[in-house]
């Protein structure tokens, strides 16, 4: 058994679960629009899933990589979790930069003017076009 068939594995039961699971759960129905709010979250849970079930089915023949990366990958994914829990207790507003910040830092940006823009100007404009040009409310 391969990384990459494993790997494939987690993520074509990924992209099913997602697709049975979570977005029937977690989806509201609205009225009016002119897309269905779940057409999107399927879409990609069912390209995760192919993708993942053709990784299973063509594993490639890449040797598994520095343990130092996978590390840094665990981590960073920690770092995202927290970082969602923390916006589900005291809102995007407040998380958001900080977050923000803290991955570009850690991944190594060091421009002054970028972590700004990335940990200031992103969420900024994330938070306009989501609560005022969409409508819609963030945590």
């Amino acid at each position: 058994m391969s990384a990459d068939r494993i790997s494939g594995i987690f993520f074509l039961l990924l992209g099913l679960a997602m697709y049975f699971v979570v977005n029937p759960a977690y989806i509201e129905t609205v009225e009016g629009g002119s897309l269905n709010p779940k057409t999107v979250p399927n879409i990609i849970s069912v390209i995760i899933a192919l993708c993942g079930g053709l990784l299973v089915v063509k594993p490639t023949h890449h040797e598994v990589g520095d343990l130092r990366n996978i590390a840094r990958t665990g981590f960073y994914s920690l770092l995202l979790i927290a970082g969602l829990y923390a916006m589900s207790r005291f809102g995007f507003e407040y998380v958001a930069p900080v977050l923000a910040f803290a991955i570009m830092w850690f991944i190594g940006e060091r421009r002054p003017f970028w972590l700004a823009f990335g940990a200031v100007g992103m969420p900024a404009l994330i938070w306009f076009l989501v609560t005022q040009a969409l409508g819609r409310a963030l945590p």
